[in-house]
């Protein structure tokens, strides 16, 4: 059965990091002192939390070591900047929060390393109008940096305890775009489909069949294609003559489990 939310929060402007740079196109990506203590994303409830000087050091450092990876597209850096990793990350591992790392999150699960998440970002090319699918929630840090770039996101996750901290977290960020859905992502989320954008953040041995099908016209999906021991990050795009791949990097995910993936 369907677990589903928005998460109950002031809802965040689908469009907000590139209308942002539509306006200021020579922003800074910086923060300085005096932002350290606003919510990063507008109108969040951070239960009293508030980002000292510190964080908000960790958190221009990430960004400038993105950039410096190469990741060109200011409205991903801006949902970066925007989004507080420090929510989506176990306490334990909480002083590593803006480390350019993968970090577990518990049952078996990890939250990706940034450079790779806004690498798929910069891949989908998102414009703050679609409709995104996303497979695999896990701490629900690449969610919210969806929900700031896309119109609406629907995410599936298979463990349900992460699926409810996700939700948790989103909340807690101020999401409010976003419907978590607990069942086997292979399979998709065929009532809202077709999606302009589907991003798989497991390992699968070949492209789930109901992935392509509910994969809009014009539409992209990033997944990372192999074995369990190593993965080939992979661009599909379905257009009208059919579907095209490219290959991307190399990568390592934990396996995509379900129907259409690994068993």
């Amino acid at each position: 059965m369907a677990d589903s939310m928005p998460c109950a929060a002031a809802r965040v402007g689908a469009t907000a990091a590139r209308d942002f740079l539509a306006i200021h196109p020579e922003a800074d990506l910086a923060v300085d002192a005096a932002e350290a203590h606003r919510p990063l994303v507008p109108g969040a409830a951070h239960d009293g939390l508030e980002l000292d000087h510190q964080l908000a050091v960790a958190e221009t450092a990430l960004v400038d070591a993105l950039q410096q990876k190469g990741i060109r597209d200011l409205a991903v850096l801006r949902a970066v900047q925007m989004v507080p990793r420090h929510l989506f990350v176990p306490e334990s591992v909480r002083h590593r929060a803006y480390d350019d790392a993968a970090l577990p999150i518990g049952s078996g699960q990890t939250i990706s390393q940034p450079y790779v998440q806004a690498l798929y970002l910069e891949l989908l090319a998102l414009q703050g109008r679609e409709k995104v699918l996303e497979i695999g929630t896990g701490s629900g840090y690449q969610t919210a940096l969806l929900a700031l770039l896309a119109d609406a996101v629907f995410s599936v996750e298979r463990i349900p305890a992460l699926a409810e901290r996700a939700k948790a977290a989103l909340t807690d960020a101020g999401i409010r775009n976003v419907t978590v859905f607990v069942g086997d992502g292979t399979l998709g989320w065929r009532p809202f489909a077709p999606y302009d954008a589907i991003l798989v953040a497991a390992a699968s041995p070949e492209i789930p069949a109901p992935l392509v099908e509910q994969l809009a016209i014009g539409g992209r999906m990033v997944i990372p294609l192999g074995d369990r021991a190593g993965q080939i990050l992979t661009l599909v795009e379905r257009r009208e003559d059919g579907i095209f791949t490219r290959t991307i990097s190399d990568v390592r995910f934990v396996p995509l489990l379900g129907e259409f993936g690994f068993r």
